[in-house]
């Protein structure tokens, strides 16, 4: 049998980013997948080493577009910790609200674009347009559609008065009715089950050997979530179940999402109806730090999102590392495809919710000097880089 090798991207209708699938195949079976990085570059870790704390609350916000709200998180919490403040509990209660809206809408997000990928364009604009609803309530918090920037070191920008608490309420019953609906769908139509149903199995056993995060996690029977395990903002104080599925498969990674999106529902319901009182917008922003260095963690709704951060005093950040839950999930998952269907390709890499975007890395090392030597986009392209 010929062995075919056929390009998935960097640019293709099922690839909402720009990366590259080399998929070998003997037919239609799949023999040899790799993943190529490297088209969506933007030196983000540099420039937060070359802005003040305050400004690289919003360069982190700029990570992704989807959960540019956990990424401020996991930035910010590590710089309070790092000045020794600690944020008021109404501040953490409006924090952990707007995350789980951010969950919320990323997950729908996710099952839109499964239904678009198997054909099914009524299920990919209902669900679009449900998303809006969700939408309209992280505007209606933080005063943006799609980046929050509600985060302030010490507290948020943004209070919520009664007017904003009984309609995010309002608007919560609804989303959660057609969360519900959804989640039937995707338990009883045909079409679905059968393209996704036994697709790209991660057994137990390999989901801990390849360090997958997050749903993808979950879906192979593993209980992890570090709101449940490190919690942060106001998760400690909120009652809510963390959900997994036994199966493995890609069907079993968008019912958890689905779960998740509804417990999601009942977080956020929670931080409302039981906001604390007292203040949530800091009086003054600190603007320096003591030397330190401080890992910071949140789970974003791909999964565990880590930030390394290290100061040597003053206002700006020494070392800032990020790493995000797709960068475990896509690359560690090459043989995953292997045995199946080229057409079972953009099920499978749909299935772990890829965010490309804040999985791009680059560095330019000397392999005689073994000297690390960081290149400004611009000489990249033009292969200037010694």
């Amino acid at each position: 049998m010929v062995i075919v090798e056929i390009p998935i991207g960097p640019q293709h209708p099922a690839l909402h980013e720009p990366i590259m699938l080399k998929v070998r195949t003997e037919g239609e079976e799949v023999v040899e997948v790799s993943v190529n990085t490297g088209y969506n570059h933007r030196g983000i870790e540099k420039l937060l080493e070359k802005n003040s704390w305050v400004r690289g609350m919003y360069i982190s916000g700029r990570v992704c577009g989807i959960c540019n709200a956990v990424h401020m998180q996991t930035y910010v919490q590590g710089v309070e910790k790092l000045m020794g403040v600690e944020p008021p509990p109404r501040a953490n209660y409006i924090r952990t609200l707007v995350m789980e809206l951010e969950r919320i809408h990323s997950h729908m997000l996710v099952a839109a674009v499964m239904a678009e990928i198997i054909g099914f364009d009524t299920l990919f604009m209902l669900l679009m347009r449900d998303r809006e609803r969700v939408m309209y309530l992280k505007e209606l918090v933080t005063g943006n559609r799609v980046h929050a920037d509600i985060h302030m070191l010490g507290g948020v920008k943004r209070d919520l008065d009664e007017v904003r608490r009984d309609r995010i309420l309002s608007e919560l019953k609804i989303v959660e009715e057609r969360i519900k609906y959804y989640m039937k769908v995707f338990e009883e139509d045909y079409t679905i089950m059968k393209r996704l149903s036994e697709v790209g199995v991660i057994r137990k056993s390999e989901a801990l050997r390849l360090s997958i995060v997050g749903p993808t996690l979950r879906a192979s029977g593993i209980k992890s979530d570090v709101r449940s395990d490190d919690p942060y903002a106001a998760y400690s104080e909120i009652p809510f179940n963390v959900v997994s599925r036994d199966e493995g498969d890609s069907w079993a990674r968008m019912m958890v999402r689905f779960g998740e999106a509804l417990e999601s529902v009942s977080i956020a319901r929670y931080t409302v109806e039981k906001l604390p009182q007292g203040p949530a917008i800091p009086k003054t922003i600190p603007r320096a730090t003591k030397p330190g260095e401080v890992i910071s963690r949140v789970e974003a709704p791909r999964g565990e999102l880590l930030y390394h951060i290290v100061s040597v005093g003053g206002a700006n950040p020494y070392r800032v590392k990020i790493r995000t839950p797709s960068f475990l999930n896509i690359l560690n998952t090459e043989k995953v495809y292997i045995g199946h269907r080229l057409a079972d390709v953009p099920v499978i890499f749909a299935s772990y919710d890829p965010c490309i975007s804040c999985t791009e890395r680059v560095m330019v090392i000397d392999e005689k000097s073994g000297k690390k030597t960081y290149v400004s986009m611009r000489d990249l392209a033009r292969v200037r880089v010694g």
